[in-house]
C-alpha cells in the first residue's frame, strides 16, 4: 500500500466525518475531539492554575473584570437566542478571574473559563478596553478554537507518522531532514496561519459582542493602538507569528466597525 496516499486518505476522512458548523462564523470547523472530552479537563486545568497563582479578589479591578465579563456573556446569549441557538451554551461554565502577573495577557479555556492578568489593566485603561479583551477571549471559547487546535494537532501528528513511515527505510540523515522539513512546513504553512485565522475570528466576534453589550467598538482600535505602542516594535513578522500584526489587526477592525454597529442596532444598541 502507498502510505502517503493512505495517510492523506485518513486525514481527508477525518475532515469529512468530524466537521461542525459554528453559529458565529457560519463555517464548518474541525472537531476530532468532542466538548464532552475537552471541557472536564479544561475546567480541571483552570482550577489548578488558580490554585497555583495569586487570584485578586474583591478589589475594584476584580469586580470590573467580573462585571464587564458578565455583560459580554449576556451579549453572547442575546445573539445566540435571537439566532435560534438557545442551547448552544448549555455546557459552558463562565468564570472570570483577575490574576496577579506582570504579563500583558488574558486567556480563555474551552467552556468559558477566563483569566485576565493584572499586567494588561494599564493598557485596557477603561471598561471599553477591558470589553475588547474579554470579548476577544470569550469569542475563542464560543468559536471552539481550543477544540480546533487540538484537532489540528492530532492531524499534524498523524501526518508526521505518515512521513516517518514513508522514509523509514532511508538513512538517519534523510529521516531527520524529512521530519524537519515536515515540521517547518506544517508550522509556517498550516498551524500558524490557522492560529492567525482564529485570532481574526475572535477579534470580529468580540467586536460584535462588545457592541451588543453597549461598548463602542471604535474603542477597540484605541486599545490595540495602545497594545502596539506597548510592544515597542518587538513583535515578530506576521508570517512567523500565531497572531496577526498590529497593523493588520487594526485595519481589519476598522473595516468591520460599520457592520458591527449595524448588527448591534438590531438589539437596540446604537452609537453616535
Amino acid at each position: 500500500m502507498h502510505y502517503k496516499k493512505y495517510v492523506a486518505g485518513l486525514v481527508g476522512l477525518a475532515f469529512v466525518a468530524s466537521c461542525a458548523t459554528n453559529p458565529f462564523t457560519g463555517k464548518s470547523t474541525l472537531a476530532l475531539v468532542s466538548n464532552s472530552e475537552i471541557l472536564p479537563s479544561a475546567f480541571q486545568q483552570y482550577n489548578q492554575f488558580l490554585f497555583e497563582n495569586k487570584v485578586i479578589a474583591n478589589t475594584n479591578d476584580a469586580k470590573k473584570v467580573e462585571s464587564v465579563g458578565t455583560k459580554i456573556k449576556v451579549a453572547a446569549e442575546r445573539w445566540l437566542n435571537a439566532n435560534g441557538y438557545t442551547t448552544y451554551l448549555k455546557d459552558y461554565q463562565w468564570e472570570y478571574k483577575l490574576v496577579e502577573s506582570k504579563e500583558v495577557n488574558a486567556w480563555c479555556m474551552p467552556g468559558g473559563k477566563i483569566v485576565v492578568y493584572s499586567g494588561i489593566l494599564p493598557i485596557t485603561k477603561d471598561d471599553a478596553g477591558l470589553a475588547t479583551v474579554l470579548g476577544h477571549e470569550v469569542s475563542h471559547a464560543l468559536c471552539n478554537h481550543g477544540q480546533q487546535r487540538m484537532s489540528a494537532g492530532l492531524i499534524q501528528q498523524l501526518g508526521a507518522a505518515g512521513v516517518g513511515v514513508a522514509v523509514g527505510g532511508k538513512s538517519t540523515e534523510v529521516q531527520q531532514m524529512a521530519m524537519t522539513a515536515y515540521g517547518v512546513t506544517t508550522e509556517l504553512g498550516g498551524m500558524m496561519p490557522f492560529s492567525r485565522k482564529h485570532e481574526s475570528e475572535a477579534d470580529k466576534i468580540g467586536l460584535l459582542l462588545m457592541a451588543i453589550a453597549g461598548y463602542n467598538p471604535e474603542q477597540a482600535i484605541t486599545f490595540w493602538e495602545r497594545m502596539a505602542a506597548n510592544s515597542n516594535g518587538q513583535a515578530p513578522p506576521e508570517f512567523l507569528s500565531t497572531h496577526p500584526s498590529d497593523a493588520t489587526r487594526i485595519a481589519q477592525i476598522r473595516e468591520l466597525i460599520p457592520q458591527v454597529k449595524a448588527e448591534a442596532a438590531k438589539f437596540g444598541v446604537t452609537f453616535k
